[in-house]
């Protein structure tokens, strides 16, 4: 394909400034804002850079350090399509838009709040260039681009993959979404999030959160290592039946309450969980190693420390959840429901193992022993390092105000609710099993 005589000096023009100075350094951490509306046959997306991360060029400077306007501003859309425009990826109804088009940019001050409307951000990367009198600097001001994809329909079903997080060791990206039908929504997320549903179903969050879920057991040492030393001692699966039960419905009670705000939004209060699931780990082991906790209340442990784990799992929900749309209660089910077929396909690789290990290895009891003293060791050191960070956030005082205490009031109906459904289902599976 030829390129137009204008775009190949542009080009050539870009090269010779990349060639001609080392590459910037990789910033640490970045913040991009982005806009998408699809508009009629074509979806329109806003994005705001900081010049910042176009590295490995030279950009064109007069007197005193001051970026030549003139000069700059024909190598702008180039810039633009490499690092912005070719990383960019939309999908209409599941099938990806081709490549977008460089329709304008522009260079912005920090201080510009344009971005905050879609029409307003518009408008202004639209606008003409600052001039030579502004006196900016490179590593001062801001990239705006305006892409337009072709679509089929303003009326699909589109989502998005921004990929920005090659811009900096660390990228925030707040993303607005406004749809043709009116109305916005407005995304915050880290790094890369992967395929993001702007019009978000109830399938697309039951599928997310369920996969968020399972990965959440899976990469989370200390809810493995809790796990671990709950089944240990009780494999029979009648035993671990009701363990994972009592587990399950208080972790579950906690949090749903947490996602709808009954939880202590005080910055201590998750330093305060975590330190509390490395207690329970910790006694957990010890009680495996002495012998105590090991019998048919065993469920109670597993019940009270799964309340504690529950909030630690509602903080790896915090930033997702703007993810579920209108779809809240399905996305905390589908969560649940992955953290469980985790917790399943741990026991049942779990169980085995340790029947082989006490049956060829080592004795039952001798190897219970050993490894809660492995676990409770590793427990410890968490214990004392979420302590120490515990530590920082002093405690403040609690928030006696009327709806604070119907907040708590309601919150513990709720764990005695499921403490008690637990409870009054064990006892009829105690009876029927005697008759």
């Amino acid at each position: 394909m030829r390129l137009s005589t204008a775009r190949l000096v542009r080009s050539l023009t870009l090269a010779v400034f990349a060639s001609s100075a080392a590459a910037h350094d990789i910033p640490a951490s970045v913040t991009v804002h982005a806009i998408v509306k699809p508009e009629g046959d074509r979806l329109r997306m806003l994005v705001r850079v900081p010049l910042r991360v176009v590295r490995d060029i030279e950009f064109p400077q007069r007197d005193r350090g001051y970026l030549d306007m003139d000069r700059l501003a024909p190598l702008l859309p180039d810039a633009a399509q490499i690092w912005i425009a070719n990383f960019a990826d939309i999908r209409e109804d599941g099938v990806r838009l081709p490549k977008p088009r460089v329709a304008a940019t522009r260079i912005s001050i920090e201080s510009d709040r344009s971005f905050e409307s879609y029409s307003a951000a518009i408008a202004h990367v639209t606008g003409p260039q600052p001039p030579d009198s502004a006196n900016l600097v490179w590593n001062q001001v801001l990239l705006d681009v305006l892409l337009d994809f072709p679509i089929r329909s303003d009326r699909s079903r589109f989502s998005i993959r921004p990929g920005f997080a090659h811009f900096a060791a660390r990228v925030t990206t707040v993303l607005r979404f406004v749809p043709a039908e009116g109305g916005e929504r407005i995304y915050e997320f880290t790094g890369d999030p992967g395929l993001v549903p702007l019009h978000p179903g109830w399938w697309d969050a039951a599928l997310r959160f369920t996969a968020m879920g399972f990965d959440h057991i899976l990469d989370g040492v200390d809810h493995l290592l809790f796990l671990i030393c709950l089944v240990m001692p009780s494999r029979r699966i009648r035993d671990l039946v009701w363990l994972v039960t009592a587990f399950t419905a208080a972790h579950s009670v906690t949090l749903i309450a947490s996602a709808f705000g009954y939880a202590p939004d005080a910055l201590w209060f998750p330093p305060l969980v975590e330190t509390l699931i490395a207690a329970s780990i910790v006694w957990m082991a010890l009680s495996n190693i002495i012998g105590v906790g090991t019998g048919k209340r065993r469920w109670m442990a597993a019940f009270g420390f799964g309340l504690v784990h529950g909030f630690g799992f509602s903080f790896a929900l915090r930033e997702t959840l703007q993810f579920a749309g209108n779809h809240l209660i399905t996305a905390l089910l589908a969560f649940n429901l992955g953290v469980e077929l985790g917790q399943l396909a741990v026991i049942a690789v779990l169980v085995p193992a340790l029947g082989l290990l006490f049956r060829y290895v080592v004795p039952e009891r001798t190897g219970a022993i050993l490894l809660s003293a492995l676990v409770a060791h590793s427990g410890l050191h968490w214990l004392a390092d979420r302590f120490d960070t515990l530590h920082q956030f002093p405690l403040e005082a609690p928030d006696l105000s009327s709806a604070a205490i119907a907040s708590a009031l309601r919150a513990a109906m709720w764990i005695a609710a499921a403490a008690a459904a637990v409870w009054a289902v064990k006892v009829w599976r105690t009876r029927r099993g005697s008759q």
